[in-house]
């Protein structure tokens, strides 16, 4: 009855497993794994938000297979207004392209590249969901490398070796989660001459790339046009707003090819005309909230980095790794037991939760990730049981 692409194995492995047993009994737990920022006590301007979303133009219903002309304006201000765009020329809003989330761009751009079959090259290590997002779409991933040497770097031979026939498209998530490493210009530059020789996309997730910690965005693909580029952004991270449920691809790329996607995408999209109208009006102030929330965001991660460099001083057999941007940290470990088994522990008997490594596809063990988002005192709380028990 059920279709192959969905044949995932549902069961909780022993982690998630060990996870549950402790919510069912009622454990108070530290989790060092939150994400989502409406939960982690940032101040916002509620007031401003809900305003923004009562506009009596919300009642008309008025569709656009790429959303709202002012919306996409609002977007392309986001951009033309950013440090990363240089001497570049202005995206304009005739190229961007409103989603629901991120998740459904992807949906878009995987529908609009590949066949069933078709692959798209993902670094590893990065995000689980794009295994999901590629299995509900018929597409299959093949990974390239990051490598880690005073800070991370993509192994352009390894993904050269890893094009195939079947290669649509190459993803890359600036900065990447969970290590935090932006696409640097002469690697994006790299990236993008290999697509146009290749005849490959490129698709570049981006949702991430106003948090600088210790390094500093350098490029957008929203301004790359020597191939085929997907630009994808939103809500959830910009402002810290992921209940908002809105986000975007910007389509950049030599002219004859741009244009031959930016009509099939107006059909896709088109098909599902998915952005609800009081969002889209009310996208100009909502993203005008990035300007209270990035500077708690970003004040909190580096606190938190803070404390941590502090207690590692004790522990000389833990390093933390460089943290370019985003706002998590990975932690390498010794490996006396597996990542998992780690993780285990440290629910079972500290009451903490953290990623192992093999979450995010790290091929070997000696890796734990940790949000630093996390409120500051459980942090604190909780990254001491870290150091204590991994070490």
């Amino acid at each position: 009855m059920f279709t192959r692409r969905t044949g995932w194995k549902l069961t909780e492995n022993r982690y998630a497993a060990a996870l549950s047993r402790a919510r069912a009994r009622g454990n108070k737990l530290i989790d060092l794994t939150v994400s989502n920022p409406t939960q982690c006590n940032f101040s916002f301007d509620s007031a401003g938000i809900l305003s923004a979303l009562s506009q009596a133009e919300s009642l008309n219903y008025d569709p656009d297979p790429q959303g709202l002309l002012s919306a996409r304006s609002a977007v392309a201000n986001y951009y033309n207004s950013s440090k990363v765009r240089g001497k570049s020329a202005a995206v304009s809003p005739e190229r961007i392209f409103l989603t629901t989330s991120t998740s459904e761009g992807y949906s878009y751009l995987f529908r609009l590249l590949c066949d069933p079959g078709d692959e798209v090259l993902v670094l590893r290590p990065s995000y689980p969901l794009f295994e999901f997002l590629a299995d509900i779409q018929d597409v299959q991933l093949r990974s390239y490398e990051l490598f880690y040497d005073h800070g991370w770097h993509f192994d352009i031979g390894g993904l050269q070796a890893a094009i195939t026939e079947r290669t649509r498209a190459v993803l890359v998530v600036n900065p990447n989660n969970p290590t935090g490493s932006f696409v640097q210009h002469h690697e994006l530059k790299q990236l993008a001459a290999l697509c146009r020789e290749r005849n490959l996309a490129l698709i570049s997730d981006e949702v991430f790339l106003d948090y600088e910690v210790e390094g500093a965005a350098d490029v957008s693909a929203a301004f790359s046009n020597e191939c085929v580029s997907f630009a994808l952004s939103g809500l959830s991270k910009i402002s810290c707003l992921p209940q908002m449920k809105l986000a975007w691809i910007v389509v950049s790329g030599p002219t004859e090819l741009r244009d031959e996607a930016h009509a099939r995408l107006q059909v896709i999209a088109d098909t599902y005309l998915s952005v609800n109208a009081p969002i889209q009006h009310a996208l100009p102030e909502l993203l005008k909230q990035r300007d209270r929330l990035q500077p708690q965001v970003t004040e909190r991660v580096r606190a938190n980095l803070k404390f941590l460099d502090g207690q590692l001083g004790s522990f000389r057999s833990i390093q933390r790794l460089k943290v370019e941007g985003g706002w998590y940290a990975v932690l390498r470990i010794p490996t006396k037991k597996s990542d998992e088994d780690l993780a285990i522990e440290l629910i079972e008997h500290a009451g903490v939760v953290v990623h192992p490594g093999h979450f995010y596809d790290f091929q070997k063990d000696g890796y734990l990730v940790v949000s630093l988002i996390t409120p500051d005192a459980e942090f604190q709380k909780g990254i001491v049981s870290v150091l204590e028990i991994s070490a």
